[in-house]
């Protein structure tokens, strides 16, 4: 399992990279993985409010539909659109291109709940 060091993770799988005001959301390379083929990838339109562990859209694969959760509250700012037309990035790169949206940070603060990449690893059992 990769979990890069320098990011930030959720208990419901997700994984961010804060750059200022700007957080970029996408799976863990263990929640890809659990998931197997990624089939579809359903994101909310750029303008959308979300509530930080509110659900922001679907990810489906060949095993199940998964929730994807906002970590943080604040709007979208970008989506991945590549993600309709080529699902399976999210499988060959969770950390890069297959990143799902970017959110304007309403309320910074909530970055203090976030896991390190060891305590993510931990809650997942591979430590």
């Amino acid at each position: 399992m990769n979990t890069p060091k320098h990011l930030k993770y959720t208990k419901t799988h997700e994984w961010l990279l804060i750059e200022g005001s700007m957080a970029t959301v996408g799976v863990t390379d263990y929640a890809q993985g659990e998931l197997g083929d990624v089939v579809f990838v359903e994101l909310p339109a750029v303008g959308t409010k979300v509530a930080a562990n509110s659900s922001f859209g679907t990810i489906e694969a060949v095993k199940a539909v998964s929730d994807l959760y906002a970590p943080l509250s604040g709007e979208i700012t970008d989506v991945n659109t590549e993600l309709s037309s080529s699902p399976d990035l999210v499988n060959k790169d969770c950390y890069g291109k297959g990143w799902m949206v970017r959110i304007k940070m309403s309320s910074p603060g909530e970055a203090a709940t976030l896991l390190s990449a060891g305590d993510y690893e931990a809650v997942v059992g591979q430590h």
